[in-house]
Formats: structure tokens, C-alpha cells, sequence
């Protein structure tokens, strides 16, 4: 290959890829294929859990202030929401030890190991998951949710479901 051709598809592959994004780049509602459930749900690196003030209370969000929920199928730290349910409940996952921020206890914040291998971020023994019809900080849509055989709550910051049903 020529030194000017070289040069040509170097040129266009990185074009290519600057072009492409990548499934967390903001702008899309797209909903994330089954196999990239968790690359999409949870930013790279260690997840950070916070509070955010609502009009159900106190909440538990993640640093961006997006809500994050249990599931009442879950029994102790091992999820039950695979599949379709992860792509509708994504889970929150990290690539590093989870931290929390002020007012939250850093003794409840813990991972558990999914069946793909991820570590998913549990708080107060409850795997932690995001909505995926949630559509921005702030949002509960998910909130008392009965789907996948049972109900989805957000969490106080002692980690307890809120249930004002």
C-alpha cells in the first residue's frame, strides 16, 4: 500500500469512528440493544449514588440525579431482572467501587456480580436499577410500577422503598 493511501484510510477510519459515538453519547432516545444493556445504563467508571429532593421525598438518584429503583422480586443482592426486564430496568452498574454522596451512609453501598459478569450497585442490600421511560433527573415514572411480577420503588437515603400507595 502506497504511503498516500495509508494515509487516506487512516484518515477515513478515524472520521468513521468520531461519527459513530458511542451508546452513553447524549442526544438519542434509542433504546439500547439486550447485549449493551449495561454499557448504555451506567457511565464508565465508578458509580456515584446520591440524594435528590422530589415530590416523593428524599431519593436516592445517581450523580446525574436520575432516580434509581428496587425491585421487590430481588431477594437480598442478587438480581432476578434479566432479558427484557433489564432492557425496560437497566441495571445500574460500575466499573469501580461505587461511592455515595453527602448524607448517605457508605457502609450500605456494596455490587453484586450479574449473570454477564458486570458489577451491579446495591444499596442497603437492594440491587439497583434506572427506568428506562425515566426521561431525565428528576423523573419517577417508574415509581410503584407493578411489571416482571412485581413492584419498583425509588429508595430514601436509608434505603428503604418509598411506598406512598
Amino acid at each position: 500500500m502506497t504511503r498516500h493511501l495509508q494515509l487516506v484510510v487512516c484518515a477515513f477510519g478515524a472520521l468513521l469512528a468520531s461519527a459513530c459515538g458511542s451508546p452513553s453519547s447524549p442526544g438519542g432516545d434509542q433504546k439500547p440493544a439486550a447485549d449493551t444493556v449495561t454499557e448504555a445504563a451506567a457511565p464508565s467508571g465508578p458509580a456515584g449514588i446520591a440524594t435528590a429532593q422530589t415530590p416523593l421525598g428524599t431519593i436516592l438518584t445517581d450523580s446525574h440525579g436520575r432516580a434509581v429503583y428496587l425491585f421487590v422480586a430481588d431477594k437480598g443482592v442478587t438480581s432476578t431482572c434479566t432479558g427484557t426486564c433489564a432492557q425496560e430496568w437497566p441495571p445500574v452498574t460500575s466499573t469501580g467501587p461505587a461511592t455515595v454522596g453527602a448524607g448517605l451512609n457508605s457502609a450500605l453501598i456494596s455490587s453484586s456480580p450479574r449473570p454477564d459478569g458486570t458489577a451491579q450497585v446495591t444499596y442497603n442490600g437492594h440491587p439497583l436499577y434506572y427506568y428506562d421511560d425515566d426521561k431525565g433527573p428528576g423523573t419517577t415514572a417508574g415509581q410503584g410500577e407493578t411489571s416482571f411480577g412485581a413492584n419498583w420503588y425509588v429508595l430514601s437515603p436509608a434505603g428503604a422503598k418509598i411506598d406512598n400507595d
